[in-house]
C-alpha cells in the first residue's frame, strides 16, 4: 500500500476497522444505509462475511461467533434491529467470549426507509454501551474501541451511525491488522442458558456492568471538552458535532463519543465552565432528556427540529444566526425540478402493477423497489407496513372482511423480501384456512439495496456458487397447492393468472418471474411508436415507465431508454408500438 491515508466513506471505513481489528466473522442483511459494511469488509480474506436470510438470523449467528471466541461484528439498518431485538436483550445478559460489534445504521429524514426511529435508544433498553462517531476516521478506531470494550465488560457494543456518517467521505489513516488469538470456547450453562434462574443473576451482573461502563465513560478519551470563547456551551455527538463546529467553531463543546452510558461527572465539570448549555441532537432528545433528569438545566428540542436531518443552516437559522451560508445554503436557494422516484425503464414488475390498476385491485405492498407502484400512474398499492407484513395484512384482511376483500386483493412481495419474512406469514395462512392470494415479485436479486445475493439466487455474498432456494417448490412444500410461475413481461398471461387465482377459495401463491433490468445482461432493441396507428389513447403512459412520452401527434419512445420489455406494446389496443 503505497499511502496510509486514504478517503473513505463511513461504511467504507468501519469495514477497515473490521479487518484492522481482528474480526474473523461479519453477517448482515443488505438495508440503506449499512449495505456497503459487508460489501467492503467481504474484499477482506481474513474474515468470513456472509448476507444472511434477514437481520435476526444474521444477529444469532454472530452470536455464537462471539460465544466462540472470535471477533465478530454484525449490521444493519435502524428497522432492521427491530427484526434483530429478540437475541439482542437476551445477548446483554450472555455476554460474549470474544468481541462483539452491532452496527445500527439510522436514516434521519427517511432517505430510504419507512420510519425515522432513533435507536440510541436500544442501548439503554438492551442496557448496552453505545459509541457514535462523527466521521470516518472516527468510524475505523470505533470499531477497535467497541470490540475491546465488549470483551474487557463481557457485553455486546452499539456502534450507531447515521446516514450522513456512513455515506460522507473524510480522511482515514490505515493501520495494519492486529493478530487476534480466537479464544477457547468452554461450556457454561449458568452463563450461556438463558432459564430463568440464570437470567435473574446474569440481569444482577447486567446492572453491575452497567455500573462500571459509567465510570468508563467518565474516563474514556472519545468524550472530551474543548475549550472555547464565551459562556454558552455546546453537547453533541455524531455528525451533529461536524455541523457544531462550523456554525460555533469557536464555543465550548462537549464531545461525545459514547453515548451510553452518559459521562455525568464530565457533564457536570462542563457545566461550571459555562452558563449555560444547549444540546444539539437529531431526531429524539435522547441526551436532553437523560441530562435533564440529572438536575442539569440544557436546552434542546426548545431551539432544534424533532424530526428530519440537521445541517449547518438549520442550526444556524434555529440559534438565530443571520448571515450565516455555506456551500449546503447555496444548493438550497437553487430551485432544482422535482424527480419522484420511479421504476427503471424495463423493470420486471410494470406488467404486474399495472394489471392490479386495471383491475382495480387492493394490493397490500411490502418493502422493496417494487413499493413504487404506489405512485401514478400506476396508483397499485394499498398498503406498506415492514419487511414481510404484506402477507398478514392480506390475511387479516381476509379474516375480517372474508371472500368479500378476499376476491378482490392480493398480496405484493419482493423474493428476497419474501425469505426475509414472507415465508412465516404464508405458512400462517395455509395453517388457520386463509384464501388470500400471494404475488412474489421474483427478479432474482435484492434489488432495492444495490442488487444483492439472496437465497434464491444460488450465489453467495463472495459470488460462490451455492444451492439455490426453488420458491415454487417451497410454496408447494408449505401447502399453497395452486402456485403458479408467469412470465413478468407476459401482461396477458399475468391478468388470467390473477383472475384464475382470485376465484379459488383457497391459498394461492403467483411467481412473477423476470430478471430485474439492472442485471439483465442481453442485449436490447427499443420499440417505436407508428404514428399513424397511434389513436392517442395514452394507455401506453399507465403503464408508468419513463422511457414513454407524450407526443404532440403520438406517444413517443426514447430509444436510450427502452429495455424492449414489451409491456407498452401489450397494453396497445392498436398495435402501433413496434420494434
Amino acid at each position: 500500500m503505497s499511502s496510509t491515508k486514504q478517503i473513505l466513506s463511513g461504511n467504507e471505513a468501519i469495514a477497515r476497522g473490521a479487518y484492522e481489528s481482528g474480526v474473523t466473522v461479519a453477517t448482515a442483511y443488505p438495508g440503506t444505509p449499512s449495505t456497503e459494511i459487508l460489501e467492503n469488509i467481504v474484499q477482506y480474506e481474513e474474515i468470513y462475511a456472509e448476507w444472511s436470510p434477514n437481520e435476526k438470523v444474521a444477529f444469532e449467528v454472530a452470536c455464537g461467533s462471539s460465544l466462540a471466541g472470535a471477533r465478530t461484528l454484525v449490521a444493519m439498518k435502524h428497522v432492521g434491529l427491530n427484526v434483530a431485538a429478540d437475541p439482542l436483550f437476551t445477548m446483554s445478559y450472555i455476554g460474549v467470549n470474544g468481541g462483539f460489534i452491532i452496527i445500527s445504521a439510522d436514516d434521519p429524514d427517511m432517505h430510504s426507509s419507512q420510519n425515522e426511529q432513533d435507536n440510541r435508544y436500544y442501548a439503554k433498553a438492551a442496557k448496552i454501551p453505545m459509541l457514535e462517531p462523527s466521521n470516518s476516521q472516527e468510524a475505523k478506531d470505533f470499531v477497535g474501541l467497541a470490540l475491546t470494550i465488549s470483551e474487557e465488560f463481557d457485553t455486546p457494543v452499539l456502534l450507531r451511525i447515521t446516514t450522513r456518517i456512513s455515506h460522507s467521505n473524510t480522511v482515514v489513516e490505515l493501520k495494519e491488522r492486529k493478530p487476534y488469538q480466537i479464544k477457547d470456547y468452554k461450556k457454561n450453562v449458568g452463563k450461556n442458558v438463558m432459564i430463568p434462574a440464570n437470567a435473574k443473576k446474569r440481569h444482577i451482573f447486567v446492572e453491575e456492568r452497567i455500573k462500571k461502563l459509567q465510570e468508563y465513560s467518565e474516563k474514556t478519551p472519545v468524550n472530551f471538552i474543548q475549550e472555547g470563547k464565551g459562556n454558552t456551551g455546546i453537547i453533541t455527538s455524531s455528525i451533529s458535532y461536524q455541523y457544531v463546529k462550523e456554525v460555533f467553531p469557536e464555543a465550548p463543546v462537549l464531545k461525545l463519543g459514547m453515548t451510553y452510558p452518559l459521562p455525568f461527572k464530565l457533564i457536570e465539570k462542563f457545566k461550571n465552565m459555562v452558563k449555560e448549555i444547549y444540546i444539539v441532537e437529531e431526531l429524539e432528545p435522547y441526551m436532553e432528556t437523560e441530562i435533564k433528569a440529572r438536575g442539569i438545566d440544557v436546552t434542546g428540542k426548545d431551539r432544534l427540529p424533532l424530526t428530519g436531518e440537521l445541517n449547518p443552516s438549520i442550526i444556524a437559522n434555529c440559534f438565530g444566526i443571520d448571515g450565516f451560508t455555506s456551500e449546503l445554503t447555496i444548493k438550497e436557494s437553487i430551485k432544482i425540478p422535482a424527480r419522484p422516484p420511479v421504476l427503471c425503464p424495463g423493470c420486471p414488475h410494470r406488467g404486474l402493477f399495472y394489471n392490479i390498476s386495471r383491475m382495480k385491485l387492493h394490493a397490500f405492498g411490502d418493502i422493496g423497489c417494487y413499493t413504487l407502484g404506489m405512485l401514478p400512474p400506476l396508483n397499485a398499492l394499498d398498503t406498506c407496513l415492514c419487511m414481510g407484513a404484506s402477507i398478514c395484512v392480506a390475511h387479516g384482511m381476509d379474516k375480517a372482511l372474508g371472500r368479500e376483500i378476499t376476491k378482490k386483493s392480493v398480496a405484493v412481495i419482493g423474493d428476497s423480501t419474501f425469505i426475509h419474512s414472507g415465508i412465516t406469514g404464508l405458512i400462517d395462512i395455509v395453517y388457520n384456512k386463509g384464501t388470500s392470494t400471494v404475488v412474489i415479485l421474483d427478479n432474482s436479486i435484492t434489488a432495492m439495496t444495490g442488487r444483492q445475493e439472496h437465497p434464491s439466487t444460488g450465489k453467495t455474498l463472495k459470488g460462490e456458487s451455492t444451492k439455490k432456494l426453488d420458491l415454487f417448490k417451497l410454496c408447494k412444500s408449505i401447502g399453497v397447492d395452486d402456485t403458479i410461475i408467469v412470465d413478468a413481461f407476459d401482461v396477458k398471461g399475468i391478468k388470467n393468472a390473477l383472475k384464475h387465482a382470485l376465484d379459488k377459495d383457497e391459498p394461492s401463491v403467483i411467481i412473477v418471474k423476470g430478471l430485474c433490468t439492472l442485471i439483465d445482461k442481453s442485449k436490447k432493441k427499443s420499440y417505436r411508436v407508428e404514428p399513424d396507428k397511434c389513436i392517442k389513447c395514452w394507455l401506453c403512459l399507465k403503464v408508468g415507465c419513463p422511457a414513454i412520452s407524450k407526443g404532440e401527434i403520438s406517444s413517443c419512445i426514447d430509444a436510450f431508454l427502452c429495455r424492449e420489455c414489451g409491456v407498452c406494446a401489450s397494453v396497445c389496443p392498436k398495435e402501433a408500438i413496434i420494434k
